[in-house]
């Protein structure tokens, strides 16, 4: 039996490159997006009573790789890149039908815009345009595992400190308190490719919060080189 999928929704967010998105949902919890449904999809009603909850699930396409189609083994991030698993055993976009799900925190919904109902989402790791085919509420008394494994994914994640240049930093001072906080949170995550030595050095660059950001990594500190606004920085 086939099924066919049609977005219902497309995400906005603070991430406008797939470089540097945080790997895993609220690893950034400053990472805002507003969820904007299709016009066939703005009912108010559709939204009825999901106010009451704190965080939803997404059901999202991974609209950029899809095209490269899927593997049955990939090299997780977490496995320095040199080992594979297979593809049911990591969350690689590289999939069989190429649907990812993401929990974020639900901030808000303003039900009146001229888009219709709009979700406020924060600690969210999906591209700006990302689309969605789907929303259901989180329910932690069945979904709350604590006494879960996690496979060769066990460990914490390690974070860097963040260092500004001299160079960087009043334009890094004129942005939102909250466009920092989330270039702070992303790269402390190390968004590095797996593959790429550490002892390494390179100048690598990123589009977060309208800013084409530009840093380096070195040991356990990265230091951010400039930053270029190029959009919205909210």
């Amino acid at each position: 039996m086939s099924l066919t999928l049609e977005p219902i929704a497309t995400v906005h967010s603070c991430f406008g490159g797939k470089f540097a998105i945080p790997r895993q949902p609220g690893l950034c919890p400053s990472a805002w997006g507003t969820l904007t449904f299709l016009p066939e999809y703005r009912s108010p009603e559709a939204c009825r009573g999901l106010e009451g909850f704190s965080h939803v699930w997404l059901i999202f396409g991974f609209h950029e790789t899809l095209a490269q189609g899927w593997k049955p083994t990939v090299r997780p991030p977490r496995l320095g890149g040199n080992q594979r698993v297979g593809v049911f055993a990591s969350r690689s976009p590289f999939r069989p039908n190429g649907l990812g799900l993401s929990l974020v925190k639900l901030d808000g919904i303003t039900l009146s815009t001229s888009e219709g109902p709009q979700l406020q989402l924060s600690g969210l790791d999906l591209l700006d345009g990302t689309p969605i085919y789907d929303v259901k509420p989180y329910l932690p008394y069945a979904e709350a595992l604590p006494e879960a494994s996690s496979g060769f994914a066990q460990e914490a994640i390690t974070r860097l400190s963040i260092e500004i240049s001299d160079s960087a930093q009043a334009a890094f001072l004129l942005l939102p308190a909250r466009s920092q906080a989330v270039l702070r949170e992303v790269l402390a995550l190390d968004p590095r490719p797996a593959t790429v030595s550490p002892e390494e050095p390179r100048i690598f660059g990123a589009r977060l919060c309208g800013c084409n950001v530009r840093f380096s990594i070195l040991e356990d500190r990265c230091l951010i080189l400039s930053l270029d606004v190029e959009g919205d920085c909210r």
